[in-house]
């Protein structure tokens, strides 16, 4: 295999809501906030070449689907769909993609599936010969979202998915498409059914953490997001996850730490997990 990180659009967002309940005082201290009280934010995507023969991306970040209001508001920086120029600097055309694994529909995550904005048309698909893997579960929440998080989800997204007739709705630990290669795990913490894949390799793998862990600084087990539907259960699902993942030398992949995109989990005499090796970006990496 042949591992690449793919940046995406970038965000700037509110520093608390990323942080939850934590002081101020403590998250300056790991990364530095504008003006505005927003920090910078990654996209960030993972591509495997040769996963058992396949192209494969996980996630594709926020694109470039919003109208430019849209796109001030969530703080989205660049106008161009960053994700096609990432790809092309890895040597893969969008149309190359045999699968695109979504941890779940929230549109930092999925709306690079869709082409850029342009006014009077209508959202349009991306990766015309991939697979769209979606955990069963999440996909009842996208279809129905509640009304705390229904402003997460792109109102078209699942329909455009469906009728695509590519769409495999993935319900336990492997999928038709990708086998044994990757085996999934799932969160109900940050949202329903948010399903974590795990690249299985024999030096250990790598696991998207999604949004259960965005970045380092939220490998500190009590660190939440305001944008997580239930906290605790979050909490209680990064510490049987993490000791998971140090005891069997599963390396962590980043989509939103903007300087990182993996490391390694760490864990000292009191328990208390952090992360070392970190990685600021993979290039065609031989795994």
């Amino acid at each position: 295999m042949q591992l690449w990180s793919i940046e995406g659009n970038s965000q700037k967002l509110d520093g608390g809501a990323m942080f939850g309940n934590a002081p101020k005082a403590l998250w300056t201290r790991w990364i530095e906030a504008d003006d505005q009280n927003r920090i910078p934010l990654a996209c960030r995507c993972l591509l495997v070449k040769d996963l058992d023969g396949l192209t494969v991306l996980f996630e594709t970040g926020i694109g470039a689907f919003f109208e430019s209001k849209l796109r001030e508001r969530y703080g989205v920086v660049e106008s161009e769909h960053v994700l096609l120029q990432s790809l092309q600097e890895a040597g893969v055309r969008h149309e190359d993609v045999d699968a695109v694994v979504l941890s779940h529909l929230h549109f930092d995550h999925a709306g690079g599936l869709l082409d850029r904005w342009q006014e009077g048309q209508p959202p349009r698909l991306l990766f015309p010969n991939a697979t769209y893997l979606v955990g069963a579960e999440h996909w009842q929440r996208a279809r129905h979202p509640h009304p705390r998080d229904r402003a997460s989800f792109i109102p078209e997204l699942p329909e455009l998915l469906e009728s695509s007739g590519r769409l495999e709705l993935v319900d336990g630990e492997y999928s038709r498409r990708l086998g044994k290669a990757v085996r999934f795990h799932v969160s109900q913490g940050h949202t329903p059914g948010l399903m974590l894949a795990e690249v299985v390799a024999d030096n250990g793998g790598l696991v998207f953490c999604a949004d259960l862990i965005p970045g380092r600084h939220w490998v500190h087990v009590p660190i939440t997001m305001g944008y997580d539907r239930y906290p605790e259960c979050v909490i209680d699902e990064k510490r049987a996850f993490l000791e998971d993942m140090h005891a069997r030398g599963v390396r962590l992949f980043f989509t939103h730490d903007h300087a990182c995109a993996m490391a390694s989990v760490t864990r000292d005499e009191r328990g208390r997990y952090a992360c070392e090796d970190a990685c600021e970006r993979l290039v065609g990496e031989v795994w």
